[in-house]
């Protein structure tokens, strides 16, 4: 079970808490209204180091364990969900894969802009009918000139839309499946890259999510990141750690609304709010919990796969259901204007879809529990 927050958890937490109140509070309800994050906004975040975390300090990167990352983030979605989300896509899923997966000059090359927030990253997995299997891409990439040329297409894509680098993934032949898919550094602008379309979503407003075109698009051989084949490897890998990132923004929904129900309950609760208010609170408790958990695991070099997976369905869940009982106690209060209470059942509704379903993650906790041996699980 995990212990007490580490103390550079904590001050990364504190950190994050008041760069949220003095920043991000004040403009979650115009973000959510406009469906935009002011780019001062992103820069301040640039400045204030949260676009750093746990990236290599010779890059400019600022030094923090996963309990950290998952501090900070649980604290921006608490303020803000699309804030959270941006940072968590930037870092998690293309930044750390970088880092991790990165040759020297790779390295060299885009780790400094984003950790200064001068690039916004994203990643491009997921295609019209590529979704959950990962494996079935087909946006194609062939060799030219020394290069490689890319076409296809990519959605629901987060930050495409003012991403400075995308981390994308294409396959030299679909049938070749996991074995053919390659993993490339696409800086934004690219000639041959098009965003189509930016989605109108239901929650997290203001967060991009983009559908985008590779039109024979090339790329010089340096724009590989990691060895052919080996782009599954790449996406998977980056993903799992992801899932503590998102479960962490689901956690800091599911505190915010917890606090807005126990105003509203301490205003005018009756017996049956106040037994909302006590099942809502435990169901924060546990996800809180198990999100601790997945991180420590992280931070300590132990398998953490399961955790993880457990973590985001567990997390997703408790931000929906409290989010949802925060509405029914607020009554008309929670789904007028701009209430908080709405906003943030919005915002909750979307964790049980991104970095892996809750159906996803039911699968692969179910496959692990029945493997061979200790397997997972209790004993």
């Amino acid at each position: 079970m995990p212990g007490a927050e580490p103390p550079d958890a904590a001050a990364l937490r504190a950190l994050a808490r008041r760069f949220a109140d003095e920043r991000v509070v004040p403009l979650a309800a115009e973000i959510d209204r406009t469906d935009r994050i002011p780019e001062e906004l992103l820069r301040a975040l640039g400045t204030a180091g949260l676009l750093a975390l746990g990236l290599p300090p010779e890059f400019g990167g600022k030094p923090a364990s996963t309990r950290g990352l998952s501090a900070v983030l649980e604290e921006l979605a608490a303020a803000s969900a699309a804030i959270a989300v941006t940072v968590a896509v930037h870092l998690s899923v293309c930044a750390q894969p970088v880092a991790r997966f990165g040759t020297p000059a790779q390295q060299r090359a885009w780790l400094p802009a984003l950790a200064r927030g001068e690039r916004i990253g994203a990643f491009a997995l997921t295609e019209p009918g590529a979704g959950s299997d990962t494996a079935g891409l087909e946006t194609r990439y062939r060799h030219d000139n020394g290069g490689f040329v890319l076409r296809g297409s990519k959605t629901f894509i987060s930050n495409a839309a003012s991403a400075g680098l995308l981390l994308v993934f294409a396959t030299r032949d679909p049938g070749l499946r996991s074995k053919g898919i390659a993993a490339f550094l696409l800086p934004g602008g690219t000639p041959g890259l098009t965003v189509s379309r930016r989605f109108e979503k239901l929650g997290l407003r203001g967060s991009e999510t983009a559908e985008i075109h590779l039109d024979d698009l090339r790329l010089p051989a340096e724009a590989l990141l990691g060895r052919e084949g080996e782009g599954l490897h790449v996406a998977l890998g980056s993903l799992v750690g992801g899932r503590i990132g998102i479960a962490s923004c689901a956690l800091g929904v599911a505190r915010a609304a917890f606090q807005e129900m126990r105003a509203a309950v301490r205003r005018a609760g009756s017996e049956w709010a106040r037994a909302a208010l006590a099942r809502a609170y435990a169901e924060y408790a546990a996800a809180r919990a198990l999100v601790a958990e997945a991180a420590d695991r992280k931070d300590a070099g132990e398998p953490f796969e399961t955790e993880a997976s457990v973590a985001k369905l567990v997390a997703s869940r408790a931000a929906v259901a409290i989010a949802s009982a925060g509405v029914d106690v607020a009554g008309e209060a929670g789904v007028t204007g701009t209430a908080v209470a709405g906003r943030l059942l919005r915002d909750a509704r979307v964790f049980p879809i991104v970095e892996g379903t809750s159906e996803i993650q039911e699968l692969i906790l179910g496959r692990r529990l029945l493997e061979p041996g200790d397997g997972a699980g209790p004993a």
